[in-house]
């Protein structure tokens, strides 16, 4: 596994690329998959953090926490784009780190600036729990526009 920062140092092309991806509208979107207690996969739209060289997640209280809690795998998928079918796809393991709380603040600091054009209380992050992401794969699919025969991918691992 590597941290987001680590991706970025081995891979930047793609970091940045991933990076622009999963903020094509301005704020952070994806949808995040993980595992439920019996192994099934589960689909979640949600928002993802690059904040301060690493890859976050603030997650309410509900099944994709829980299954992040019991079971850290993911993958990560951007929202789709409007003019091609570009995207990023990643893949590892989340980490809980509820532990640092200047970590934590700095992080919701952001999750609220990205968000300033809408009136979100910050005591309502409260109930959220806070993860890295950490990448085992980034792949990155580049297309000429919708129905593109022939898409290109990249791949890394760590």
């Amino acid at each position: 596994m590597a941290t987001w920062s680590e991706l970025a140092v081995a891979a930047p092309r793609l970091a940045t690329r991933a990076h622009q991806l999963l903020y094509q509208f301005g704020v952070g979107l994806g949808y995040l998959a993980t595992v439920d207690a019996s192994g099934g996969p589960r689909v979640h739209p949600l928002c993802p953090i690059i904040c301060n060289g690493e890859l976050y997640l603030l997650v309410v209280p509900g099944p994709k926490r829980g299954d992040l809690a019991r079971d850290g795998r993911f993958a990560l998928h951007s929202f789709p784009c409007p003019d091609d079918e570009d995207a990023v796809y990643l893949t590892g393991r989340a980490v809980g780190i509820d532990n640092e709380p200047e970590l934590r603040a700095v992080v919701e600091q952001q999750f609220l600036a990205e968000r300033s054009a809408i009136p979100i209380p910050p005591e309502s992050l409260a109930e959220q729990s806070l993860f890295r992401l950490d990448v085992e794969r980034c792949l990155i699919t580049t297309t000429t526009g919708h129905g593109d025969p022939t898409p290109q991918h990249e791949l890394w691992r760590a």
